[in-house]
């Protein structure tokens, strides 16, 4: 058998340096420690900056490093390790889970409205939250729920903030769901989701998107970005979706 065209294909520069650096990184940095600018680097392993950019983002994808505002590039701790389960869900907050943050009133993106199956003009609740790990903040939520999913909502509740979002959760958590179902896909971080993330904009996430579905209808979308070079995705035996540490799985309760 002749050889294929992938078989011909060079490893790209930048690649083989990602390795040299993942090398250096273990050999030579601290876990916290500042890098030293490009322009030293590019200098150091004698490569255009262009290719030592691609290697650089190549490592914060893969979770070895962290870019963090008016610090610079770091070297990335262990990944924090949080479970997300695919067989229940805990509308509860507080603890080391997610915190309530807003909640408000309005109309859903469109591509929110098409999965929610609302008018495009049909206001929403749109609740907030942060899931928070180890003390620190490895994901936000944005839970969209249709008032047809809550129609017991008291007309007194307050009309916006954590409040409301109890409100709407508890109501919600009165529902038999029938099931769920997820995706979970590459992106990049959104200005609001960054700042809320310690993230620059732009930086990779895992943007996980959850239908909670009650006779054979959506009554609720999730939409949780996770940061990427954080929390790392697996599926256990039990077809529970979890984040787990390095080296370490926690099964999803």
């Amino acid at each position: 058998m002749g050889t294929t065209q992938l078989e011909t294909v060079q490893e790209p520069k930048y690649w083989h340096l990602k390795t040299v650096l993942s090398e250096a990184l273990d050999s030579d940095f601290a876990v916290g420690e500042i890098l030293p600018n490009e322009r030293e680097l590019a200098a150091r392993f004698g490569v255009a900056r262009a290719t030592l950019r691609q290697a650089l983002e190549q490592l914060e994808l893969e979770g070895r490093l962290q870019r963090r505002r008016g610090v610079g590039t770091t070297v990335a701790p262990p990944r924090v390790g949080v479970a997300v389960s695919t067989t229940q869900r805990d509308w509860s907050d507080g603890g080391e889970a997610w915190q309530l943050v807003d909640c408000t009133t309005a109309v859903a993106p469109a591509s929110v409205v098409a999965m929610l199956d609302v008018d495009g003009d049909e206001p929403v609740h749109i609740v907030r939250r942060i899931r928070v790990s180890h003390g620190q903040a490895v994901a936000a939520e944005l839970l969209y729920v249709p008032s047809l999913s809550v129609p017991e909502l008291s007309a007194i509740d307050a009309p916006s903030g954590p409040v409301r979002a109890r409100s709407v959760l508890r109501e919600l958590h009165r529902l038999g769901l029938d099931g769920q179902d997820r995706s979970v896909e590459l992106g990049s971080a959104r200005v609001d989701d960054a700042k809320e993330l310690d993230r620059l904009p732009g930086a990779p996430v895992l943007v996980v998107t959850t239908r909670y579905l009650v006779a054979g209808g959506t009554a609720a979308l999730s939409v949780a970005t996770y940061r990427a070079d954080t929390c790392r995705l697996t599926f256990g035996d039990s077809g529970d979706l979890k984040i787990s540490h390095q080296g370490q799985e926690r099964q999803a309760s």
